[in-house]
C-alpha cells in the first residue's frame, strides 16, 4: 500500500518512495486513553438529536423523544375475564353445592364486542363470554364451571354452587391504563411490551429520537469489495461490513460509502460529501504512520476545530484518530480489524448511543483466572481478547492467540482483559477482571482445547444439531495436552507421535485421562505443482533436493504441534533456509506455497488439495481426542462421542479425504 508499483515509476522515484517509507511520518502526539477520551467528549455534543415520528411498527428499538401521555382508558369499559354469568353479588350470598342459589338467565348472550341490551334484575343472571362488556346492574362474574344449567323448567336457569363478592372477575375501565396518566416516559427504549403498551392505546405512529446517520467509509489499495476476485496483495473490505453492523447495534443509522484506493483526491471528496450528508464519519484505515497512509493528513484540511488526537496509548489501536469539523465528529480507526472494534466499541459506540437517546451501556464482568503468561508492551494499556472456560474455581480466561489483523478474533472470544501501561506482563496464574462482549455469560456444553482440524468442525456441527454447544480453542497439541491434565477441558484433540517408537498419541496418556480415537490423516511434502525440482520423486527425495540447495525455502510449523515433531524428525537437526518460518496452521502453510513466499513445506492432504498444491505422501498421522475421565458422564461428552461413532458423521469426515479409526 505505501509504496508506487515499480514499472509505473523511475527509479529516482522509487528512492524516494523507499526513504518516505523508511522515514515515516509520527503521530501528532500519543496520549493517554483517559486523555484521547477527555479530549473528545469535550468537543462533541452528546445530546440526543430532535425527533422524528415513525409508525408502531418500526418503532421497536427506538427510544421516545417525549412522555407519551394515554389518550383512552385500558379497558376502555369494564370487562368479564372468564367465560360464565354476569350477577349481582348479593344474589350468591349463601350459594353452596348443599344450597344452590337459583337464578332466571335473561334473554342475551354477550360476546366480545357486543353491546349489552339487558339490565341484570335482581334474582337474574346474563351469559357472558371472556372480555364482554358488564352489564348494568351486575357487578360480579361467576364462572360456567361453578354453575349448573337448569332445563327442565318454562326459562332456561342456573343453579350457582359458589357466592360471588362484588367486582369477582371483572377487570375495570382504566385498571390497566388510566386515560391521562404518563404510560411512557421520554427515553424509554421501545421494546416489545412498550409497542403493546402504545398499541392497547391506539397509538399509530409515535415521536422517537432520529438516529444519528454515521457514514462508513473504509481505505486502502489492497481493499477488494465482497464478491469480487482478489488481486494479488489484496484483502476483502471486512471492516465496512463490521463497522455497519456494530452502528446499527449500538443504535445508529449506517450509510456505506465504500471502500477508497490511498488517492487524497477522491478520499477528501468522499470524506467532505459525508460530512455534508451524515452526523458522524467513521473512515477505517489510513491512519498509522506508513507512508501511504493519508487519512489524517487530509482530515487536518477539511476544517477547524480540527485533530483533536493522532495517537493514543493503547494496543491494539494506537493510530486511533479523533477529530471534529464543524460540529461534526469525524472518526479514523485503525485498518486491523480487531483495533478497528475495539477503538469503535471505546471511543465510538459511546457517541452514538448518546445522540441516538440511549442510556450508557454498563459493561459486564466477571473475575478469571489466566493460567497462562501474557507478555505486554510497557508504556501502552494492552487489551487481550480471550475464551472462558469454567474451572473447578470459577472461570478461566485463555487468550484467542490472534491479532490485530483477525477478523474473527472478537466473533470468537467471551471477552477482553486490559493489561495496565506500566506492567511488562501479566503473570500466569494472575487473577483478571474480564469485560463481556455481548451475550457470552452463558458456559459451553463442551470445552474443547488442543490441535485444529477441519474434521473437527464436522463433529462440533454434529454436536450442535443434537443441541450442544461446543467452544473450541487452538492451542495445539501440547497445550491440549497441559489443559486436560489440569481438567481446563473436556476433550483435547492430539496428534504427536513418541520419535523413540513412532507411535501416536499413547504416551500423553496420564492418569485420569483414556484415548479416543479419532482419525487418521496423510501428512506430506507440499509444493507447486510444476516445480521440476519436486516433481516425479518421493517425499524422502525432495525433501533432500530442498536440503541441498539454499535456494529452496521451506515453511516450518509451530513448535508444539505435531507437524513440527514430524518435521524436526524429518529433518535429524538441519536448519534449511525458512526453518524460522513457522506458522500456526496447515493453511498458512500451504497460502505460504501457493502464494510463492516459500517453496515446500508439510501439510495434511485436504489442505493441499484445497490450495491447488502438489502432495507427496509421508506417513499417516493419528489425530486422537484425549478424555478427562472426570467428565465423561457429562451430556455433552457422551454426545461427542456418539457423534464419532455416528455413520454419518464418519461419512462427512471420509468426504474431506480423512479416515475415520
Amino acid at each position: 500500500m505505501a509504496l508506487e508499483r515499480k514499472k509505473q515509476i523511475p527509479g529516482s522515484a522509487i528512492l524516494d518512495a523507499v526513504r518516505r517509507a523508511a522515514r515515516q511520518e509520527q503521530f501528532l502526539e500519543v496520549v493517554s486513553a483517559a486523555e484521547a477520551r477527555r479530549r473528545f467528549e469535550a468537543r462533541t455534543d452528546r445530546s440526543p438529536l430532535s425527533s422524528v415520528s415513525v409508525s408502531l411498527a418500526a418503532a421497536l428499538g427506538r427510544v421516545l423523544a417525549a412522555d407519551v401521555i394515554a389518550p383512552v382508558d385500558a379497558p376502555p369499559f369494564d370487562r368479564s375475564n372468564v367465560d360464565g354469568f354476569a350477577v349481582r353479588a348479593a344474589d350468591t350470598a349463601g350459594a353452596s353445592d348443599g344450597a344452590p342459589k337459583r337464578l332466571a338467565l335473561n334473554a342475551e348472550v354477550i360476546a366480545c364486542g357486543v353491546t349489552p341490551a339487558l339490565e341484570v334484575m335482581p334474582g337474574t343472571a346474563t351469559a357472558i363470554a371472556t372480555g364482554g362488556v358488564i352489564p348494568r346492574g351486575a357487578d360480579a362474574v361467576v364462572m360456567i364451571e361453578q354453575t349448573e344449567l337448569i332445563e327442565h323448567t318454562a326459562d332456561p336457569a342456573i343453579d350457582l354452587r359458589r357466592a360471588a363478592a362484588s367486582g369477582q372477575f371483572i377487570s375495570y375501565a382504566g385498571s390497566d391504563i388510566a386515560r391521562g396518566e404518563t404510560l411512557l416516559r421520554r427515553g424509554t427504549r421501545i421494546g416489545s411490551r412498550e409497542v403493546g403498551m402504545l398499541a392497547a392505546c391506539g397509538h399509530a405512529e409515535i415521536e422517537v429520537v432520529r438516529r444519528p446517520r454515521v457514514a462508513v467509509l473504509s481505505t486502502g489499495d489492497e481493499l477488494v469489495e465482497p464478491g469480487r476476485p482478489l488481486k494479488p496483495g489484496g484483502v476483502y473490505d471486512s471492516n465496512g461490513a463490521i463497522l455497519a453492523a456494530a452502528i446499527a447495534e449500538v443504535g445508529g443509522e449506517p450509510v456505506p460509502f465504500g471502500a477508497f484506493p490511498d488517492e487524497e483526491a477522491a478520499l477528501g471528496a468522499a470524506m467532505r460529501k459525508a460530512l455534508e450528508a451524515c452526523d458522524i464519519v467513521l473512515l477505517s484505515g489510513g491512519t498509522s504512520k506508513g507512508a501511504g497512509d493519508l487519512s489524517h493528513r487530509i482530515v487536518s484540511r477539511l476544517g477547524p476545530p480540527g485533530i483533536l488526537v493522532h495517537g493514543v496509548a493503547l494496543k491494539p489501536g494506537k493510530p486511533l484518530c479523533l477529530a471534529v469539523i464543524g460540529d461534526k465528529p469525524l472518526i479514523v480507526l485503525p485498518g486491523f480489524p480487531t483495533s478497528a472494534i475495539f477503538t469503535f466499541h471505546a471511543f465510538v459506540a459511546p457517541l452514538i448511543r448518546s445522540r441516538a437517546g440511549l442510556s450508557p451501556e454498563a459493561a459486564k464482568t466477571v473475575t478469571a483466572r489466566v493460567p497462562v503468561r501474557i507478555a505486554s508492551e510497557l508504556g501502552r494499556e494492552e487489551f487481550v481478547l480471550v475464551s472462558l472456560v469454567a474451572g473447578s474455581d470459577g472461570p478461566i480466561a485463555f487468550p484467542t492467540g490472534k491479532g490485530s489483523g483477525a477478523v474473527t478474533a472478537f466473533s470468537q472470544a467471551d471477552g477482553f482483559l486490559a493489561i495496565d501501561a506500566l506492567a511488562s506482563a501479566l503473570d500466569a496464574d494472575s487473577s483478571a477482571e474480564v469485560t463481556l462482549i455481548g451475550d457470552s455469560e452463558r458456559a459451553p456444553d463442551l470445552v474443547i482445547m488442543g490441535s485444529h482440524d477441519v474434521a473437527l468442525d464436522v463433529v462440533v456441527g454434529a454436536l450442535a444439531e443434537r443441541g450442544f454447544g461446543a467452544r473450541t480453542i487452538a492451542v495445539g497439541s501440547l497445550g491440549g495436552v497441559n489443559a486436560a491434565r489440569s481438567g481446563e477441558c473436556d476433550v483435547a484433540p492430539v496428534h504427536l507421535v513418541d520419535p523413540a517408537i513412532g507411535i501416536y498419541n499413547k504416551h500423553l496418556l496420564a492418569p485420569g485421562l483414556s484415548l479416543v480415537p479419532g482419525w487418521r490423516r496423510m501428512q506430506g511434502f507440499v509444493f507447486r505443482p510444476g516445480d521440476a525440482r519436486f516433481a516425479g520423486g518421493t517425499a524422502e527425495a525432495a525433501l533432500k533436493t530442498a536440503l541441498a540447495d539454499p535456494a529452496i525455502l521451506m515453511v516450518n510449523r509451530n513448535a508444539g504441534s505435531g507437524t513440527r515433531v514430524l518435521l524436526d524428525g524429518l529433518l535429524r537437526g538441519a536448519r534449511p533456509a525458512g526453518y524460522a518460518n513457522q506458522p500456526r496452521s496447515h493453511n498458512a502453510v500451504a497460502a505460504a506455497i501457493a502464494q510463492n513466499r516459500a517453496d515446500w513445506g508439510v501439510a495434511i492432504e485436504p489442505v493441499a488439495r484445497m490450495y491447488g498444491l502438489a502432495f507427496l505422501p509421508i506417513a499417516p498421522e493419528h489425530y486422537d481426542f484425549l478424555l478427562v475421565e472426570a467428565h465423561r458422564e457429562r451430556p455433552a461428552v457422551q454426545a461427542f462421542l456418539a457423534a464419532l461413532r455416528d455413520e454419518a458423521t464418519r461419512a462427512r469426515i471420509r468426504a474431506l479425504g480423512m479416515e475415520p479409526a
